[in-house]
């Protein structure tokens, strides 16, 4: 038998029958990913598996690093092949990671390849893959349609024109929805010259803090006029500090001289902008993504060489994080600003407090099934075992019937496996859970739970307007 067959993952009857009839089939709702939108709108005609398989990819490149590859061959200027034959031998070499099987599923899904990649194979693989890549001029439209992909929310910065993401909905010949993500990180570092460019943008002056935040709701209103209907926020850590409208505005004249701030005036500001932010997404009723607890770029020379992304990032730690996550939402809920949310938590460590904090926090009279959601297994937690954890972990603290499921959170356009992976293991748990009596065996239930999770939750969940 091949290593990926069709009962891949699935170690019980009920398991099988779950995934085959109810999970395996249904479209994919990727909110929350890092695909370019220009090569969506151009339709990215890829070269060799090595350009669509290895640029970008971080995940790969830290295994490389790990087996040894020198950088030349990581992110340097080493041939496609050479980087590809590299990459082959360290997918051999990495058994256990989830590498090991998101490499096989995605060349048996959209290459055919059955055989276990390695160092022997490598330049068959690598040829066969290259001239099917040419013969049937894969780009990244048809990758995206072979996944059987409805809705794509892309990650953008406020001061993007959107030109690509106009493209793409004018385009009657592509039908897959591809909205923007406000992400406006940039804003939370504030910098004289980041306010500068947002001042050109909007063809004012930001004197002030209040003129400020009414710039930033201009570029929220121009996503929400290119459809978007989510954000999202990537941050070290989650810290509440309050201020005094005073205190903002003195904050913020020290960034437009050029001072310093202090670390508490820069946990106040990013309080504040957070809150004002939240007032905004919930007025359209967009859903605020918050992803926390990386340490970015720790690797200084790979910082200096390549720039952030570059495989050199991992899990931080951070005190007082229930007092701190109770707090920021609970000011947002005193403004009535408190909009859908999705938390996602770097440091499994810290899982329960945040799903409990998120059922803290779920009351509303829209009658939105879990408002505040514990998001999905990120970036480390994409394992098996990282999945399981958050699975787990919802089902003790919230209702994991309201789930809004798996993000692919990559640059790669084969990697929509990550959704048939999560739901693979989904089918199992679930399975597991019916066959040892601690679920009902009850079919219409059954259903519901994993269909729900896989995509329907999704779709009511963020409520996309052109789909």
């Amino acid at each position: 038998m091949n290593f990926i067959h069709a009962d891949f993952m699935l170690n019980n009857k009920t398991a099988k029958h779950l995934f085959h009839d109810y999970a395996r089939d249904l479209p994919i709702f990727d909110y929350h990913c890092h695909l370019s939108p220009e090569e969506i709108a151009k339709d990215h005609a890829f070269e060799n598996i090595t350009e669509l398989w290895l640029s970008g990819d971080h995940y790969k490149w830290r295994a490389m690093r790990a087996n040894g590859v020198s950088e030349e061959k990581v992110t340097g200027s080493a041939s496609p092949k050479e980087k590809f034959l590299a990459w082959a031998n360290t997918a051999e070499n990495a058994i256990g990671n989830p590498l090991f099987h998101w490499t096989q599923l995605e060349l048996k899904k959209y290459f055919g390849i059955e055989e276990l990649l390695n160092s022997d194979n490598a330049e068959q693989v690598y040829e066969k893959i290259n001239k099917k890549i040419e013969r049937e001029s894969l780009t990244a439209r048809k990758f995206i349609q072979e996944s059987n992909v409805e809705f794509i929310g892309t990650t953008d910065s406020p001061l993007d024109s959107l030109e690509f993401h106009e493209q793409i909905a004018e385009d009657d010949s592509f039908d897959i929805t591809v909205v923007p993500a406000f992400r406006p990180d940039e804003f939370f570092l504030l910098k004289k010259s980041t306010v500068k460019k947002l001042e050109e943008i909007c063809g004012q002056k930001a004197y002030s803090y209040k003129l400020f935040i009414e710039m930033l709701e201009t570029r929220v209103e121009h996503f929400d006029k290119h459809g978007s209907v989510l954000s999202d926020h990537g941050l070290n850590e989650l810290i509440y500090n309050e201020t005094t409208s005073e205190e903002i505005e003195h904050i913020y004249q020290k960034v437009l001289e050029g001072q310093t701030l202090t670390a508490i005036e820069c946990n106040q500001w990013t309080t504040r902008l957070l809150i004002d932010l939240a007032q905004m997404y919930a007025k359209r009723d967009w859903v605020m993504q918050i992803h926390f607890g990386a340490i970015r770029n720790a690797h200084s020379q790979l910082f200096t060489e390549y720039g952030p992304d570059a495989g050199a990032d991992s899990i931080a730690d951070q005190p007082y994080l229930a007092e701190n996550l109770n707090a920021l939402l609970d000011a947002m809920n005193k403004k009535e600003a408190l909009p859908k949310m999705v938390l996602y938590n770097l440091n499994p460590e810290y899982n329960a407090i945040v799903a409990s904090t998120a059922a803290n926090f779920q009351s509303n009279e829209q009658e939105i099934k879990s408002k505040v959601q514990f998001g999905s297994g990120w970036w480390f937690n994409d394992t098996e075992k990282g999945i399981l954890r958050q699975l787990e972990t919802l089902s003790d603290h919230g209702m994991l019937m309201h789930f809004v499921g798996m993000i692919t959170d990559s640059r790669s356009f084969i990697s929509y496996t990550r959704h048939e992976y999560f739901r693979r293991i989904l089918c199992n748990y679930v399975g597991e859970q019916v066959e040892l009596g601690k679920f009902p065996e009850e079919e219409s239930l059954l259903k519901k739970l994993i269909q729900n999770i896989c995509y329907f939750n999704a779709k009511a969940y963020f409520k996309p307007r052109s789909s």
